[in-house]
């Protein structure tokens, strides 16, 4: 059997690759866990320098990797640059504080001494989507490696090119041959994997049922599992808002990576009193972003990443229109080869409609009416997800206060679209998953974090 990376601009095939035999797993479990001992002995210092070098060398191999994450799973090149950058930052972010964050904690008690120490698992098992190629890599290597540990990442086979790609460019980085390696799998032949001795602990970014799928292994198997999926983020305009500011900001938000990606804005939560400006508004900023070949520095919104994906988004929305609501903008698949699909924004969504209980994984925008405040909240909340948030007011004090204390999410921003960053927790509740990557939790996910008394 062989994985394929299929072009979405043009549905050319890229290149194929022969799946791994269960041989071949065999000896790459072996010599990844042997890679990760002698890793683990090595100062955070020494790390620190592997570390640091992969991030020089992501820098100056921008354009390579930029280029081959649009061929792969059409990312606009220019934001797949800034993806390179974003993963350099983390890197050199986590070489230069993981030592501190890790660091021997001394606790008082009536021993002569005692003390926290946060010591590496072993190998974990990164099960990693196509949407952010490299980013999703390197959000869980940077504190993983630098905390010791090893990993074997089993990344989407449609951008199995950039999984290579990232395996070679820590080699080149100093790092041991076999810390991380990638092994090329179908996700039908994960679960065995899961329950390998040698795995001591699983992370996985992905659907909800693929996390379903994963923790019920990883349960059964007695293994941690820290898991990001899906999302459908409510955006809440209240009615003192900085029109021109939010709108500006949530069509960024909305089409970033054209659409695809679990954070990124999928419910407008309007307030009625400006919702009519609003949605005026939405949809000339989203008329106006370019979509086009992914490979031109001026592109904005590429191609879905699969044909089948795109397909799929279309059917939410003309069951969304059929269940009362309207288009405003977009909504019809354009002629000619790609799997692209126009930025889209609808209205009058309402409960019952895939656009107002499903996460659509596309540049399409659900506009949903709220009488106020408060049932912008309740609204916002009323999901089965709770990955990010943010709320747009002109009074810093009342969005503070609704994102800290109302919006039931992972990640609440005011009057900024939700992101991560290396230096913040990032992760979900409810069915957006558990578990945090980045930040100090993150760092600490997957260490045995051990209790020392000397008596």
């Amino acid at each position: 059997m062989s994985l394929q990376s299929i072009n979405p601009a043009t549905g050319e095939r890229i290149a194929r690759y022969e799946e791994h035999t269960p041989e071949e797993i065999d000896a790459i479990l072996d010599a990844v866990v042997a890679a990760q001992r002698e890793w683990a002995a090595r100062s955070f210092e020494a790390r620190a320098g592997c570390m640091r070098e992969a991030a020089r060398l992501m820098l100056e191999r921008r354009d390579e990797y930029a280029g081959l994450m649009a061929r792969e799973m059409g990312k606009p090149i220019e934001q797949g640059r800034g993806e390179i950058e974003k993963c350099a930052w983390g890197c050199e972010h986590y070489a230069a504080h993981a030592a501190e964050m890790l660091a021997d904690e001394p606790v008082q008690t009536d021993a002569w001494e005692s003390f926290v120490t946060y010591q590496p698992l072993g190998v974990v098992l990164a099960i990693m989507p196509w949407n952010f190629p490299f980013w999703q890599v390197f959000r869980f290597a940077a504190p993983n490696l630098m905390a010791g540990n090893g990993a074997i990442l089993k990344h989407a086979s449609n951008v199995t090119g950039c999984a290579l790609a990232i395996e070679a460019l820590l080699r080149d980085a100093g790092f041991p041959a076999d810390l991380m390696r990638v092994v090329r799998l179908p996700g039908a032949r994960v679960e065995p994997l899961i329950g390998d001795p040698r795995i001591a602990a699983v992370t996985l970014t992905g659907s909800v049922e693929a996390g379903r799928a994963v923790a019920a292994a990883a349960g059964a198997a007695i293994k941690k599992t820290v898991l990001e999926l899906g999302g459908s983020d409510p955006y809440l305009i209240l009615e003192d808002a900085d029109l021109e500011a939010a709108v500006s900001t949530c069509a960024t938000a909305r089409l970033i990576n054209s659409g695809q990606t679990c954070i990124a804005a999928k419910r407008f939560v309007v307030v009625e009193a400006v919702r009519e400006a609003f949605e005026q508004g939405l949809v000339a900023a989203m008329r106006a972003k370019r979509m086009g070949d992914p490979m031109d520095p001026f592109t904005e919104v590429g191609p879905q990443a699969r044909h089948d994906l795109r397909d799929s988004l279309h059917r939410q929305v003309l069951d969304s229109v059929a269940r009362g609501a309207r288009i405003l903008l977009g909504g019809e698949i354009p002629e000619g080869p790609g799997a692209f699909y126009p930025p889209t924004v609808l209205t009058d969504v309402a409960p019952g409609m895939p656009a107002y209980e499903e996460e659509l994984f596309g540049p399409v925008a659900s506009v949903i009416a709220a009488r106020d405040e408060a049932d912008a909240i309740r609204i916002a909340n009323d999901s089965r997800f709770g990955l990010g948030a943010a709320v747009f007011t002109r009074d810093v004090e009342r969005g503070r206060r609704i994102a800290r204390d109302q919006l039931q999410a992972g990640s609440c921003f005011v009057n900024a679209y939700v992101r991560s960053d290396p230096r913040l927790p990032f992760g979900g509740i409810k069915e957006s998953g558990y578990g945090r990557e980045l930040g100090l939790p993150g760092i600490r996910e997957f260490v045995n974090i051990k209790t020392v008394y000397v008596g």
